[in-house]
């Protein structure tokens, strides 16, 4: 009965998924049906992770992401584990040979979350590289199956890729992060004095992050290629409702893009796909 439990572990990873990120279940959905599974998988463990750093307040969140970090690593060592989560996560690590050096790279990144409230411009690097960057590499692992030789020409555009969301995600989340968390990622800046350069000097960057992925994007396998379209058009949108607003309106309120933009962000990334146009 080890399939059934399996089975149950990573519908719980695709129901983490879906509950906490519509936009991003929604591009999965849209990939070939035997990548959606691994891609839940790994999105579950990032969310776990996420929470702990980020919600959990009422209790010791160094404790736990210690142990979570530990129960990971034995979970991929023995090849099972009685949390669903970090059992759906190990399926996937040991099937795709995913490089446990990223692993240790995200929790360090989550660790640093733990007390680090503002950044110079190495954390600011390192902390993106660990909690996006190689997420994305993760991912990248799947969407190739094993073809290491096209990895290491794509690893690039797919850490520009995950960059550009955790930049995006940065100036989304601006208001909760500076107000709530007392917590600032970008290097040298004063949020309660944030000029219009600062935050054209920022968008010039996530430009740069969104135009290197976009090459990347063309060149994965079909199977793979339009759900991982969808998701950067997505944060592309949000990216461009965040660059027309004021640098005060930022701190204001948390940017969303409505349900029925991203439909119309799906139907128009499907009539390019099907002209071969994207």
């Amino acid at each position: 009965m080890m399939e059934l439990f399996h089975e149950i572990s990573q519908l719980c990873s695709r129901n983490t998924t879906e509950r906490y990120s519509t936009s991003f279940s929604s591009a999965i959905k849209l990939l070939n049906q035997d990548l959606r599974q691994p891609i839940y998988n790994i999105y579950g463990l990032v969310r776990f992770a996420d929470e702990i750093v980020d919600t959990f307040h009422d209790y010791d969140k160094a404790t736990l992401i210690a142990e979570f970090r530990k129960e990971t690593f034995a979970a991929i060592e023995r090849g099972i584990s009685l949390n669903p989560i970090l059992n759906s996560f190990q399926l996937t690590v040991n099937q795709y040979r995913i490089d446990h050096e990223l692993i240790h790279a995200f929790f360090n990144s989550m660790e640093m979350d733990l007390d680090q409230k503002q950044y110079n411009h190495k954390g600011y690097n390192d902390y993106i590289y660990g909690s996006a960057e190689v997420v994305g590499l993760m991912c990248l692992y799947v969407f190739l199956e094993g073809n290491q030789q096209v990895y290491e020409i794509l690893k690039p555009s797919a850490r520009s890729l995950g960059a550009a969301f955790q930049k995006v995600n940065f100036l989304r989340d601006v208001k909760a992060d500076y107000n709530h968390l007392d917590r600032t990622y970008f290097p040298g800046l004063d949020f309660s004095n944030f000029t219009e350069l600062q935050k054209q000097e920022i968008e010039d960057d996530i430009q740069k992050d969104f135009d290197e992925a976009y090459a990347g994007i063309m060149q994965l396998p079909e199977k793979a290629r339009f759900g991982v379209y969808v998701a950067y058009k997505y944060y592309l949108s949000l990216f461009r409702k965040i660059k027309k607003l004021q640098p005060a309106k930022i701190m204001e309120e948390r940017i969303r893009i409505p349900d029925y933009h991203k439909v119309m962000i799906l139907i128009r990334a499907g009539v390019r796909n099907q002209l071969n146009i994207m």
